[in-house]
């Protein structure tokens, strides 16, 4: 793997609220009969949940043995219960039903015998809900109003508190904008709700866009524009982080005061500049990968934290959201009338409107005319295709996978020439997990219907390992650990939404 390297240093806690629970503590007492645990996976066990949309996201429980999958195929809204206590077999051993409280499951995610799920409106400009189940006899224990279509819930690994990302999308005609918010749930105190939003920042505006912040959507104002799709919180608890996908940025988040400290803009990525090459024509005979005139808005989705000398490392999933609405949408390809190209910038651009060069590459047309004469001197594509690594405190990019995701499908044989206009194979979840004395970042491809693994336990120089298949458009991606795992080795659990399908993956 091509690769940047800018420090060398050795990760000693992690912890990602995402889709696992390592804890500072459980990495410090990880007893030597793990130490020399393989890093190689392989595949022992699914569970067919049903159709598209019936599984989206799971969430597992050490103690009763359960997983929970989030279930919307067929407008079922309800939570599927797995029996994992045997991962080479599971199997569904009842639901939970979700319709009495809204529209549709977004998101799960359990601790300390507690599920949590986050349940938007049936009109999701409306405010969302997240309702909290006894992992045991699936009792309701606590209802709570959060901000609009939730679209991702975790717990803080102290387990007190309880956030989810608020995205807030607009409605089709976009004449209904909810502000987009980040809600933080108070376990210890009765579950009560704090809602942060991001209006103190519109001063900055133009500051912040100078940086690579994206404030585009038509008629809305600073908050509303802000779309939070996901969360994830260092191992004491004390700051989060979420993405704001659709901006490109990412926000830090002060637990203790309970306010949004910080947006940072993650800037774009040069796809003329070498290693960044990409194939961006679906029409041109196969995969080539060139250098092109063209920039990437990295758009993350899932995150992942790695605190390292009491700096946090950011991971995340460059997948790349671009807003496609009856009363706006902003893409269209290179070689469409309404992208037209600069002479000056683009001398050569009536080869580059080719079908066979970049006339097929879908681009935004909400960037790129910086001078505002009506053509543009910059193309912007949607996503990165690629993970990347950032400074938490400052946003700074320490590394990026560059064109090693989408080379390697190729090289695999499982990259869909089709999405080559579009966001390429589309990473889209990231999970980290420790396994032995390595720290292990799996990275979900949508697009390409695997997971890749790589070694980051020097965490800015990325080591591939190998790949997992996966059912069809792999959304959600479960770490547990060895030691709360039942077969005692460490368990990769990858929930596909286009399929339904759960696949267990563990450790050799």
């Amino acid at each position: 793997m091509r690769i940047i390297a800018v420090v060398s240093i050795l990760s000693t806690l992690l912890f990602s609220c995402t889709k696992q629970d390592l804890t500072n503590a459980e990495i410090t007492e990880k007893s030597t009969r793990f130490s020399q645990e393989s890093s190689h996976f392989q595949e022992i066990g699914m569970v067919d949940i049903g159709t598209a949309g019936a599984a989206e996201i799971s969430a597992y429980d050490e103690v009763t043995k359960k997983l929970f999958v989030v279930n919307n195929a067929g407008g079922l809204n309800r939570i599927e219960v797995v029996d994992l206590s045997m991962p080479s077999a599971p199997k569904v051993i009842g639901n939970i039903n979700i319709a009495k409280y809204g529209g549709f499951i977004n998101s799960v995610a359990v601790n300390n015998g507690k599920l949590a799920a986050a349940i938007e409106a049936s009109n999701k400009q409306q405010n969302g809900k997240v309702v909290i189940f006894s992992t045991d006899n699936y009792a309701e224990i606590a209802v709570v109003a959060v901000g609009a279509l939730p679209d991702m819930v975790c717990f803080s690994p102290d387990g007190k508190f309880i956030l989810t990302a608020d995205e807030g999308e607009p409605s089709n005609d976009y004449k209904v904008d909810p502000i987009g918010t980040v809600s933080i749930i108070s376990v210890d105190e009765g579950y009560t709700v704090r809602k942060l939003d991001f209006a103190k920042f519109a001063s900055r505006a133009d500051e912040l866009k100078e940086k690579g912040l994206r404030i585009y959507g038509p008629g809305a104002s600073f908050a509303q524009d802000i779309e939070p799709e996901y969360v994830a919180v260092a191992a004491n608890s004390k700051k989060a982080w979420v993405s704001l996908q659709e901006n490109n940025a990412i926000a830090r988040i002060d637990l203790n005061k309970m306010e949004i400290e910080e947006l940072l803009p993650l800037g774009f990525k040069n796809y003329n500049e070498p290693f960044n090459s990409i194939d961006p024509s679906d029409q041109d005979g196969g995969f080539f990968f060139n250098p092109w005139p063209v920039y990437g808005i990295y758009e993350p989705d899932a995150l992942a934290v790695i605190p390292v000398n009491n700096v946090p490392f950011i991971y995340s999933a460059n997948e790349g959201d671009a807003r496609d609405y009856s009363g706006f949408a902003e893409m269209a390809r290179v070689s469409s009338s309404s992208i037209k190209l600069d002479p000056t910038a683009f001398p050569d651009g009536v080869t580059l409107k080719q079908n066979s060069k970049l006339g097929r590459l879908n681009v935004t047309k909400a960037l790129g005319d910086t001078d505002g004469d009506g053509d543009y001197d910059k193309l912007y594509s949607i996503g990165g295709r690629s993970f990347s690594i950032w400074n938490g405190l400052t946003g700074q990019q320490v590394f990026d996978s560059k064109d090693d995701l989408d080379r390697r499908c190729v090289e695999l044989g499982i990259y869909p020439d089709n999405r080559s206009d579009d966001k390429g194979s589309e990473p889209e979840g990231v999970v980290i997990g420790r396994v032995g004395n390595r720290n292990l970042l799996f990275v979900g491809l949508e697009r390409t219907d695997a997971v890749f693994i790589y070694d980051v336990t020097n965490p800015v120089q990325p080591v591939y390992l190998q790949h997992l298949l996966t059912g069809d458009a792999p959304e959600g991606i479960h770490f547990v650990s060895a030691e709360k795992s039942p077969t005692g080795r460490s368990l990769l659990i990858v929930s596909s939404e286009d399929d339904g399908v759960v696949k267990v993956y563990s450790r050799l």
